[in-house]
């Protein structure tokens, strides 16, 4: 006979104890389950109370894990994710139906989302011809708003393309990448000795960081201008300069991730948003079944990994 969950363990408690323990924060917890702050701390003291353990250090800021929270934790995520897992088998994608879809992902996720999700949609089109394109954000725009494409996961511009709709993914702030052991004491003004690594101004990316520049009245001195994120890591891993990119940007510096620091990017953030857009002739829920999909893969390969190494971006790298 099954043993029995201890009263008061319920399952909005472990999703509040999971939150709280990537966030650390009971404002941040709220926000993103939709509960009050007081409704945050009593799932908490009821979940603690079950347990007959204290899970979380509420001393320090941000929170972090006790000894028993860091044990449970690791069955709360297997538990939240067999549910999770459950709950979308039961909401399988019904693509069946479709005769054709035209897809376009950003290159930052094409080595760890787009193959999955490309997999997770071929197994719903039995009979559909599945077109998959990557490339960068402002041409992925381009093609919904002149409907060469249905769907595209992308950076959203200034202004949503025309004709589409929005799915809002993921908040991506901008921050700053030095050399290892590179102090920022000083500011963006003390890296002068550095040359700074521009992105490509065809990029969304290389022009907001370019009106973030010049909202500063910055103008660092560069060498490089480039729309390669490989390179440009390995260059501020080098030693060679500085620049401005994104949580999702850094997490794919692979080998070249040891010899970078990351700082919060000095004045006023700014960040950009990581939306689906679907064009605006689609009806159904599937946009939103496939944005929800993405959104999984998204938390799971770069906010919680991003959040471990940064956890000073709690409540700005998270999923809109």
């Amino acid at each position: 006979m099954p043993t029995p969950l201890p009263k008061g363990v319920t399952l909005r408690g472990l999703e509040v104890f999971e939150s709280l323990a990537r966030t650390g924060s009971v404002a941040a917890t709220a926000g993103e389950l939709g509960l009050s702050a007081p409704a945050v701390s009593q799932q908490m003291k009821n979940l603690a109370g079950a347990l007959g353990a204290e899970l979380l250090d509420n001393s320090r800021r941000p929170m972090t894990l006790t000894p028993a929270g860091r044990v449970f934790l690791q069955r709360t995520a297997s538990a939240l994710d067999s549910l999770r897992s459950g709950h979308r088998d039961l909401n399988a994608l019904d693509l069946t139906e479709l005769s054709a879809l035209s897809m376009g992902i950003i290159e930052d996720f094409e080595n760890e989302v787009t193959p999955t999700l490309a997999a997770r949609l071929a197994e719903a089109m039995s009979q559909c011809a599945f077109r998959l394109q990557t490339g960068p954000s402002h041409e992925l725009a381009a093609r919904i708003a002149e409907r060469e494409l249905d769907i595209a996961i992308c950076a959203a511009p200034g202004a949503d393309p025309a004709g589409s709709v929005p799915h809002p993914l993921v908040r991506d702030p901008y921050i700053v990448a030095v050399p290892r052991g590179t102090p920022l004491d000083e500011g963006l003004s003390g890296l002068s000795h550095l040359s700074f690594l521009r992105r490509d101004m065809d990029q969304l990316m290389g022009q907001q960081i370019e009106t973030y520049l010049s909202a500063m009245n910055l103008n660092p001195q560069h060498r490089f201008e480039m729309d390669s994120n490989q390179s440009i890591s390995a260059l501020v891993a080098s030693g060679t300069g500085w620049t401005i990119t994104t949580p999702l940007s850094l997490l794919r510096a692979g080998r070249f991730a040891g010899g970078i620091d990351a700082h919060p990017l000095p004045g006023a953030p700014i960040e950009r948003r990581i939306v689906l857009y679907a064009t605006d002739d689609w009806t159904g829920p599937i946009p939103q079944q496939i944005a929800t999909l993405a959104g999984e893969l998204i938390e799971t390969h770069f906010l919680a990994p991003g959040l471990e190494a940064m956890p000073w971006l709690t409540g700005s790298f998270t999923r809109s």
